[in-house]
C-alpha cells in the first residue's frame, strides 16, 4: 500500500499532469482539499472508491483515515491544490507517514503563481529587470512568518515578489513596497487563476489595493509585484544571440554555456 501526494494544480482538471491524472484513477482511496480541488477531478477515481473531503478533519482524522486503508492493504491519493513544495503540508504529513513506516509518493502539480503569470502572458524574470522570484506570504493563523522573513528583505532584493495569502491585508503591504519598488511599479491580483470565476487585476502600487477593494477580493487570490509585470526597454539575453555559443548551436561567442548548454 502506498499513499499518492498529488499536487491537483491550481484549479483547471486539464492543468493536472498525466501522472497525478493515473494515480487518481488508479487509487480506491481519495483524501481532497475541499473546495480547492476541482469536482471534475474527483470524477477521475475508480468506481466505489471512498473519497473523503478533509477540510473539516484535523491531522489526526486525515492520518486515521490513511491508516485504515494501509490495514485494508488499499492505496491512496492525497490530493493537494497547487504545488506540494510549497504551503501544503507535506511536511507534517509525510512526518507522521515516516513514523508509521507507510510508504508513499510525491507528484508535483502546477503553482499558482505559474497560472498567474501564464493568464498574465508574462516571464517573471526579464533581463536586466530580474532574475530571481520570491514566494512568500504574510503571517496567518495557521503559520506565523519567522522574524528574519520579512517583506522589507525580500522587497530590497528588487525580485518579483509572489504575494500568498495575503490579499486580505493588501492595504498594510502596498506602503511596505511603495519605498523599494516606487508607487508606479506594475502590480496585478489574480483571484482564482484557471477556474470558471477567475479575475485578473492590473494596475500599480498606487492602485492595486483600491482595485482589490472595488473587486471585493477576500480570499483565494495572489499579490505579484515587480517591474516584469510590464516590460520595455529591456535586453535580450544572450541564450538565443548569433554569436552565443552552445552546445547544441555552434556560435562565434565566448563559449560560455546558459540554461541551455
Amino acid at each position: 500500500m502506498t499513499v499518492h501526494f498529488v499536487g491537483a494544480g491550481p484549479g483547471a482538471a486539464d492543468l493536472v499532469t498525466v501522472r497525478g491524472r493515473d494515480l487518481i484513477a488508479a487509487c480506491p482511496v481519495c483524501l481532497y482539499a475541499g473546495s480547492l480541488v476541482a469536482p471534475e477531478i474527483l470524477s477521475w477515481c475508480p468506481a466505489g472508491a471512498r473519497i473523503v473531503d478533509t477540510a473539516p478533519l484535523d491531522l489526526d482524522a486525515i492520518v486515521q483515515e490513511i491508516v485504515a486503508a494501509h490495514e485494508r492493504g488499499q492505496d491512496v491519493v492525497r490530493l493537494h491544490s497547487g504545488d506540494l513544495s510549497v504551503w501544503s503540508a507535506l511536511a507534517e504529513q509525510t512526518r507522521r507517514l515516516d513514523q508509521l513506516g507507510i510508504p508513499y509518493t510525491v507528484t508535483p502539480g502546477v503553482p499558482s503563481f505559474a497560472a498567474a503569470a501564464a493568464l498574465l502572458r508574462r516571464e517573471l524574470t526579464v533581463p536586466g529587470l530580474t532574475q530571481s522570484v520570491v514566494l512568500t506570504r504574510t503571517s496567518g493563523r495557521a503559520s506565523a512568518m519567522p522574524e528574519r522573513e520579512t517583506l522589507a528583505a525580500f522587497a530590497a532584493t528588487g525580485a518579483t515578489l509572489a504575494l500568498h495569502l495575503s490579499i486580505h491585508v493588501i492595504d498594510t503591504l502596498v506602503p511596505e513596497l511603495i519605498p523599494f519598488y516606487g508607487a508606479d511599479c506594475p502590480a496585478a491580483v489574480v483571484f482564482r487563476a484557471t477556474w470558471p470565476d477567475e479575475q485578473v487585476l492590473t494596475g500599480t502600487l498606487a492602485t492595486v489595493a483600491a482595485a482589490v477593494a472595488a473587486a471585493r477580493l477576500e480570499r483565494t487570490a495572489l499579490i505579484l509585484v515587480g517591474p516584469a509585470l510590464d516590460p520595455e526597454n529591456f535586453a535580450e539575453s544572450a541564450l538565443y544571440s548569433t554569436g552565443y555559443d552552445r552546445r547544441f548551436r555552434p556560435g562565434f561567442g565566448d563559449g560560455a554555456k546558459g540554461d541551455e548548454a
